[in-house]
């Protein structure tokens, strides 16, 4: 698991290092300076707890798995980090990567589209754009999010310092046996100070259709699973079972667009 491996493409400005397996659309390693920010499951090698993946066109779990919409079914999470995307473009500091609907996709998600992912490494910054055609002659309804990994050491969970989370509290939480698995709103930044590294700024930056990320997930594993020195601050559209209400998702109209944008800025220490 050492950075980067064969298949990481990696983009870099300044003192900021980003890694990109594009098939996977999984930024799998962000860097800056000496501070990793992303979590590496260097001992495990579990690709199921990595990076940050995408959540598209679901996040989380639908209840009894079902697409009410189309009575089919989705897995957890969707099946965007299931699939292959194909690579459009690449700059040394940038990279664009895409995945078309399929006869993989429309048995279970009947709409014509195309989800088109750019990273970016600038100072300190990764910006990640994801923009969702619908192709189709109706509305495409979508709730899809991001799921970063945090590293951070266990002992260092309960000295987190989080800003612009309302209802969040760090001392809620027992974190080595009973983490957090809860939904807070997202008001587009969230600040977060972590110990022995420095901060970090989740920020989503608006487009002319406004913002889309309204929640922010925040979970972690108890320390007795292998996989467990992180956490995640997840902003996603909307909280578990979304994709099944209509007010709460995004519904894209027929043969038109929506971007969302989001901002990871690292400050090491």
């Amino acid at each position: 698991m050492s950075f980067p491996l064969p298949r990481e493409q990696v983009l870099s400005s300044g003192s900021t290092t980003i890694g990109i397996i594009p098939e996977l659309c999984l930024v799998s390693h962000f860097q800056v300076d000496t501070w990793q920010v992303l979590y590496r499951p260097m001992e495990t090698g579990n690709i199921k707890r990595w990076g940050l993946p995408l959540m598209i066109p679901n996040f989380s779990r639908l209840k009894d798995g079902i697409f009410q919409e189309k009575q089919t079914t989705l897995p957890i999470h969707g099946f965007g980090r299931l699939l292959p995307w194909t690579r459009l473009k690449q700059e040394a500091s940038k990279l664009s990567i895409e995945l078309k609907s399929s006869d993989a996709t429309r048995h279970d998600y009947p709409y014509e589209f195309t989800f088109t992912a750019t990273f970016e490494a600038s100072e300190g910054t990764l910006n990640y754009t994801l923009t969702m055609e619908n192709h189709s002659d109706e509305t495409m309804p979508i709730a899809p999010g991001f799921h970063p990994y945090f590293a951070l050491g266990q002992s260092d969970k309960a000295r987190l310092n989080v800003e612009g989370l309302a209802g969040f509290a760090v001392n809620d939480f027992q974190w080595d046996t009973n983490p957090p698995n809860t939904p807070y709103p997202f008001a587009q930044q969230v600040t977060i100070q972590f110990p022995q590294h420095g901060t970090l700024t989740v920020r989503e930056q608006p487009t002319p259709d406004g913002y889309a990320l309204k929640t922010m997930q925040v979970w972690t594993e108890p320390v007795l699973v292998p996989d467990h020195e992180f956490v995640c601050f997840e902003p996603v559209v909307t909280s578990e079972d979304g994709l099944n209400r209509p007010a709460d998702r995004l519904n894209i109209a027929p043969h038109s667009s929506r971007q969302i944008i989001l901002q990871l800025q690292a400050q090491p220490l």
